[in-house]
């Protein structure tokens, strides 16, 4: 838990029990608060931990950043080799990695890089898996959403959604619930009991759905094939509210202070205030307009994101000034990762980059040669990736 949090919890318990006493407040007063602690518990949750990266982009609001240690020059540790190549990005946990691959199966690693188990799902396998307590939850293009018990690989309960699934589920857990979300290109939202498998709702968007849910304080965010910015009760799937950013949104959307970040297919990666639904900022580079496929890091004051114009940007994240960008050299559809002060990067090229965030300037890089297209995994040490070549890289210290 961060310092703030704790700061905020105090705070809010101290308005009840000052100098240990309960104190006498309305009804309503008493409601509001518990509405602020039952948000608070399900906001930190399922934060990033040095010792496991059990969400693609390291939380549940996606905002891309790891509390994790790694060597200044990580040197290949070793690949693990599959019948068919990843477009997906690996998740780790509990000592052991999953990821989906093209051919259609979920493999179960160890760190040392042997095979636990692997699952057939009968599909085709894009999105990451999502590692929540001792599950693995996945889905595959044939749109079947699978959970996996981690350690053995046993398939635990499945789910039908009526079209592909393109991205990684999330989790909205609090002391009531703990729902799945996931989107489909069934145009829907759906949200699945995490134990039994249970469908509990839908909520209809106008069209696909390709990235991955952002859940922050008890709502749902994402973009879609439609244009839209959605916000939607995550107990419920009542929508909130929505506003047109673009003609559509493949990647994910990143959630932080109230603020959501989003690239699209237009070129175009705006900042929206949640609250408003207002546009605070957009940027496009005028000349190429290409997509962004990548997802966006957020720390402190400014926000990373990678284009497929070939560009590593870096943004002033409340007005959206642009700080500087660097040229990868290839197409960047893998989102960065931050490492404490440094920017873990992928790209098509199949080089992987550690870059100076304050600046953009190369620290270290490997070249794996083959196209990367999921951030890779961080966790105390170990850095993993998958590629299209259809091996597993696991970089570290001798």
């Amino acid at each position: 838990m961060r310092n703030l949090d704790n700061i905020e919890l105090k705070k809010a318990m101290s308005f009840f029990f000052p100098n240990g006493k309960l104190k006498s407040i309305s009804f309503k007063r008493f409601r509001n608060i518990l509405w602020f602690l039952f948000l608070f518990v399900s906001h930190l949750s399922y934060s990033q931990k040095s010792d496991c990266w059990g969400n693609f982009r390291g939380n549940s609001n996606l905002t891309g950043v790891s509390n994790a240690a790694i060597p200044e020059n990580p040197e290949l540790l070793w690949s693990f080799k599959a019948s068919d190549g990843f477009k997906t990005s690996p998740v780790v946990c509990k000592n052991t990695i999953v990821i989906g691959s093209v051919d259609g199966n979920v493999y179960g690693l160890t760190l040392e890089g042997k095979l636990l188990w692997k699952i057939n799902t009968g599909n085709s396998i894009e999105a990451p898996a999502l590692i929540i307590e001792d599950v693995a939850y996945v889905g595959n293009l044939g749109g079947e959403l699978f959970a996996i018990e981690l350690i053995s690989g046993k398939i635990l309960w499945s789910y039908k959604t009526d079209n592909q699934i393109m991205g990684s589920p999330n989790v909205f857990n609090n002391a009531i619930s703990k729902v799945i979300v996931v989107g489909s290109y069934d145009y829907c939202l759906h949200g699945i009991d995490m134990k039994t498998g249970k469908g509990l709702w839908k909520y209809e968007a106008d069209n696909f759905i390709n990235g991955t849910p952002s859940v922050y304080k008890g709502m749902v965010v994402f973009g879609g094939c439609d244009g839209l910015l959605h916000l939607v009760n995550a107990a419920n799937g009542v929508l909130r509210k929505r506003i047109e950013v673009a003609t559509y949104v493949a990647s994910s959307v990143a959630v932080e202070d109230g603020k959501a970040y989003v690239g699209d297919y237009d070129g175009k990666f705006s900042c929206l205030d949640i609250n408003s639904m207002k546009v605070l900022w957009t940027f496009q580079n005028e000349t190429v307009k290409q997509p962004f496929i990548s997802s966006p890091s957020i720390f402190g004051t400014k926000v990373f994101i990678g284009n497929r114009d070939k560009y590593l940007y870096c943004f002033d994240k409340n007005k959206g000034i642009l700080q500087w960008k660097v040229n990868m050299g290839a197409s960047l559809d893998a989102s960065p990762v931050l490492v404490g002060d440094k920017l873990l990067v992928a790209s098509m090229r199949g080089d992987l980059f550690l870059l100076n965030s304050t600046n953009g300037k190369t620290i270290w890089s490997y070249e794996l040669g083959s196209p990367v297209m999921g951030n890779p995994a961080v966790i105390n040490n170990y850095i993993i990736v998958g590629a299209d070549d259809g091996r597993v890289y696991c970089l570290g210290k001798k």
